[in-house]
């Protein structure tokens, strides 16, 4: 069985890898960091804002199952595509939109995804989404690996992570694991 990588930020790593986590043909959700320039960043100094990493998940899926198309639309459905280094409340470097391609293919990908999302007038604004080719991964601490699912009841987790799996299980039910 084949087996294919996204790397995707959108806000906060908790509520990307909350989403995935429940896509059809995704194996693991890994959540860490990526794109800035410390040789090995922890959560606290890319929280900061001073590391240059965006909070990330990479996702291994079956590309049988579930096609990097099928990820890119999920991942612009549960995100705000449009503001730059921001997510809700969560403000900064660290949360801004980013697709990490892994080839030349996927580059290709999310940027004509991005340029139809844009001519469809699906949001409001223009996307502000970085297309960037993947830089080191980082794996982020145990502790942050499937925080929705060993904390639900979480604060964070009940008032942004769980509206976001909410929003992915209404739009695309065809997708669900």
């Amino acid at each position: 069985m084949a087996q294919a990588m996204a790397t995707l930020g959108g806000g906060c790593f908790w509520c990307l890898e909350a989403v995935f986590e429940r896509l059809r043909g995704v194996k693991e959700v890994v959540s860490g960091y990526a794109g800035g320039s410390h040789p090995s960043p922890d959560y606290e100094q890319v929280c900061s804002g001073t590391t240059g990493h965006a909070e990330v998940v990479q996702i291994a899926f079956d590309p049988e199952q579930t096609s990097y198309q099928e990820i890119l639309r999920v991942f612009f459905t549960v995100h705000d595509p449009t503001t730059l280094n921001r997510q809700g409340a969560d403000i900064g470097t660290q949360y801004r939109s980013i697709i990490l391609f892994h080839d030349p293919g996927q580059e290709k990908e999310a940027q004509e995804m991005i340029a139809r999302l844009n001519v469809s007038g699906a949001w409001f604004r223009p996307i502000v989404t970085e297309v960037a080719p993947l830089p080191p991964f980082h794996r982020a601490e145990d502790h942050h690996q499937q925080y929705f699912q060993n904390h639900p009841a979480q604060g964070y987790c009940q008032a942004v992570v769980g509206p976001k799996v909410a929003k992915f299980l209404q739009q695309h039910p065809d997708l669900v694991s």
